[in-house]
């Protein structure tokens, strides 16, 4: 039973699907007149563990992501920079997928655009001024009416006289009420536009995403997502004029989840705020911080926190992060040396004596520890997708592989080939909730990750000196079959040796 917080009842409410075996979700995506910054990427990391989740459970998942390709700031920085609103838009969004892949986001089954649904975005216009929800000033703009239907302001738990209380918009006389927004901008000079029943323009910022959704996914769909600033007014914005043109107040969304802000100094992440982008200079946008460390760091720190919660992002959390995912590599590390050594053979035949539960063995008792973690990691990803408490779960599963592998290691354990069955269960169970985490996908330089003392580190480049020497000394002599079986045992232990022109080098690998 998975349990969701819906922004719209303010509770956890059962998730009950609007097609059996089947989850539609649409989330808002970025505006491209920049590089996406850490703010913009949570969102998509956040719905990406959802949808690994909800995947895994059995669910067959579509998934819309738009691109507001028309837009003011795109314009603007268009303008800006002397070339057209089309090349701002779609260098930014072959940065954004850069940055999503490297952060292991997998992409939305579609991604619609403005410019490329203008003709459902105007007929979804005429709809509503057809119906009376909309009207049309004399020079091609054309406005919803806020006043036309009831429960406006139920999403943001708003009224009218709350909004207008708190409003910062200018005043505009042409509106029928303060709070009505546009769906069409007439054209102006230097701006692109199309051809509508009102005249040269183009769409205003929320209708595009009604059109799109429905579009894609239907009159009513499970989820809608995006960060907890578009609630008012663009998630509200929505629901009114969507249910307006569908005609049905139960109709469109089911279920809104909204994450919380990045924050910096208690101060939302944003690019409008020059003091904080000036103030994290070299250590903003996501490309700056994926030339510092690894993406999974990165998408791991996003979801030590739970998504509704706020995130206090900066490079100290950052390191804390690396020094954690560290950990988790070591223990995916350690149970992929066991499984080469178990493939190798190396684990001694049964005595013949298996009238004993498996419980008994060392290796048995980790496997059922990792059953037990496994079904709590289920059920905190069930609980309003918790993964904060789920890397927890994954983490004790760490801890208990490493005391193993170290017990191995010391010869305090001696495996019989059964263990060897067991443990590679235990490596499947750690793999499972690592991928739904979206951790291990890619490689990953593990002197960014892992956690060395300084000691310790030169303990090992000593070391590895002296056995590259010994490796060296047996390659002069022709002694090859002694030059190769040092090389490979350093593999079966995650070392790599390459022979180089300047001598041998080495590295660790996961």
């Amino acid at each position: 039973m998975i349990k969701v917080f819906n922004t719209m009842s303010r509770t956890k409410e059962i998730f009950k699907p609007l097609k059996k075996g089947e989850v539609s979700i649409y989330c808002c995506g970025v505006t491209p007149y920049n590089a996406p910054h850490i703010g913009n990427a949570r969102p998509f990391v956040t719905w990406d563990v959802i949808r690994r989740f909800l995947a895994k459970s059995g669910y067959k998942v579509t998934y819309i992501q738009n691109f507001t390709d028309v837009d003011d700031k795109i314009i603007k920085t268009a303008n800006e920079q002397g070339v057209t609103w089309k090349d701002v838009a779609e260098k930014n969004i072959a940065a954004y997928f850069k940055s999503m892949d490297a952060l292991n986001v997998r992409r939305a089954d579609f991604y619609p655009s403005v410019s490329e649904t203008m003709d459902d975005i105007i007929k979804m216009i005429q709809t509503l001024v057809d119906k009376g929800f909309a009207y049309v000033l004399d020079n091609g703009d054309v406005f919803y009416s806020v006043e036309k239907i009831k429960n406006y302001g139920k999403l943001s738990k708003r009224t009218l006289d709350d909004m207008l209380a708190g409003a910062r918009v200018a005043v505009d006389e042409r509106k029928h009420h303060p709070m009505d927004f546009a769906l069409w901008k007439s054209a102006k000079p230097g701006e692109p536009s199309w051809e509508s029943p009102w005249g040269k323009g183009r769409p205003g910022w929320h209708i595009e995403c009604s059109a799109m959704s429905l579009k894609y996914l239907g009159e009513k769909f499970d989820f809608h997502g995006g960060g907890s600033d578009l609630i008012f007014p663009h998630h509200e914005n929505e629901i009114a004029q969507s249910q307006a043109a569908i005609g049905d107040e139960n109709s469109f969304a089911q279920y809104w989840i909204h994450n919380g802000f990045i924050t910096d100094g208690n101060e939302k992440v944003s690019k409008s705020n020059k003091e904080m982008v000036k103030r994290n200079k070299g250590f903003f946008t996501v490309e700056e911080i994926l030339a510092k460390y690894p993406g999974e760091v990165v998408r791991l720190l996003l979801l030590q926190t739970h998504y509704r919660n706020p995130l206090e992002f900066n490079e100290e959390r950052v390191i804390e992060a690396q020094e954690f995912f560290g950990k988790l590599a070591k223990a995916y590390w350690q149970l992929d040396t066991l499984a080469r050594k178990i493939h190798a053979g190396e684990f001694i035949k049964d005595t013949g004596e298996k009238n004993f539960a498996i419980t008994v063995s060392r290796a048995g008792g980790l496997v059922e520890e990792s059953e037990r973690l496994l079904a709590n990691f289920y059920d905190a990803m069930s609980d309003d997708f918790n993964t904060a408490l789920a890397i927890t779960h994954l983490f004790e599963l760490a801890q208990e592989v490493s005391s193993y592998y170290d017990d191995f290691n010391a010869g305090k354990i001696l495996p019989v080939t059964i263990d060897g069955d067991i443990l590679l269960r235990v490596r499947d169970i750690y793999l499972e909730m690592a991928s739904i985490i979206g951790i291990f996908e890619q490689p990953v330089p593990v002197e960014k990750v892992e956690e060395k003392s300084e000691a310790s580190s030169e303990l090992v480049d000593a070391l590895m000196k002296i056995i590259l020497s010994l490796r060296q000394e047996a390659r002069a002599a022709k002694n090859w079959a002694v030059a190769d079986k040092i090389r490979d045992e350093l593999k079966s232990a995650g070392i790599t040796v390459e022979d180089t022109a300047q001598g041998a080098t080495w590295k660790r690998s996961l």
